[in-house]
């Protein structure tokens, strides 16, 4: 908590995203939760929102790091781990533009509104109790509203696309062209069951294609990169693109995703370009 308090002063974003930012490594619905709070009361701005939104994807990595880390490394071997560093390298260096970024442009955090009564006595744990199952209550029928409103609505327009094959075409044909204009054919395979809805398969294919020697780790572990790139689209409309217009807007959600997700693509076309021309 104390290392995060210091990364948010350094980058001028403050305590409460400091708190949003320790909160996304338990549940990064509940971080988002926080920041939309957070930003109605007035207590971060809009930019502030926005750079916070982003350094959560450093603790989002972990999150989801050991249900694919000890899955992914004894089907790849050396491809995976280098895909592994490869994919961390790239939020290393998005985490600190963002830091430098918010250092340079970001204005002072808003200072927290504090009742002055409260400095000189702690609310007992009763009152705390009380309040919070107040916001609770106060809160949960807006939440409910948001999600039936347009949460419900977009999975089931993704399902019934998913259903009338729209994104089965779509990964074909992202995947030929990613394939025949970058990689070999063989690595086809790979990349298409990458960024399937159980992604861990394109490693099993991956491993199987390396060990039977017709890929290399170099083509294996760019495959992989390949297939985290195009998966963009597909994994933004079935997984996210319902959360966060769940949890923010419509319109700032979408922002919010698609800044998040370029942001992300073009640093893994970045470490993936060096790696190619280095290794």
């Amino acid at each position: 908590v104390c290392s995060s308090d210091l990364l948010f002063r350094f980058s001028r974003l403050g305590e409460h995203c400091s708190a949003a930012f320790t909160t996304a490594f338990f549940s990064g619905a509940a971080a988002n939760a926080m920041l939309l709070e957070f930003y109605k009361e007035e207590r971060i701005n809009r930019q502030q929102l926005f750079l916070a939104n982003l350094m959560n994807q450093l603790p989002a990595y972990f999150l989801h790091l050991p249900t694919t880390f000890f899955i992914v490394l004894p089907l790849t071997g050396l491809a995976g781990a280098l895909y592994f560093l490869l994919t961390f390298t790239a939020l290393v260096i998005r985490t600190v533009g963002i830091m430098f970024y918010g250092r340079l442009y970001c204005r002072a955090p808003m200072p927290a509104v504090t009742d002055p009564a409260s400095v000189s006595r702690k609310p007992r744990s009763g009152k705390r109790a009380a309040d919070m199952l107040a916001a609770i209550k106060k809160r949960l029928p807006g939440r409910v509203v948001r999600i039936a409103v347009y949460v419900v609505p977009i999975y089931v327009l993704v399902f019934m696309v998913n259903v009338l094959g729209g994104f089965d075409a779509a990964r074909e044909w992202l995947a030929r062209f990613v394939v025949t204009s970058i990689l070999p054919v063989e690595s086809l395979s790979v990349v298409i069951l990458s960024f399937a809805a159980e992604f861990t398969s394109g490693f099993a294919a991956a491993g199987a294609l390396l060990s039977t020697g017709v890929l290399t780790v170099k083509q294996t572990v760019i495959a992989l990169l390949a297939g985290n790139i195009v998966a963009f689209p597909i994994r933004a409309l079935r997984h996210q693109l319902p959360r966060y217009m769940g949890i923010f807007s419509p319109v700032l959600g979408t922002q919010l995703l698609l800044l998040g997700q370029s942001l992300r693509v073009i640093s893994l076309i970045a470490v993936g370009v060096i790696y190619y021309w280095v290794a």
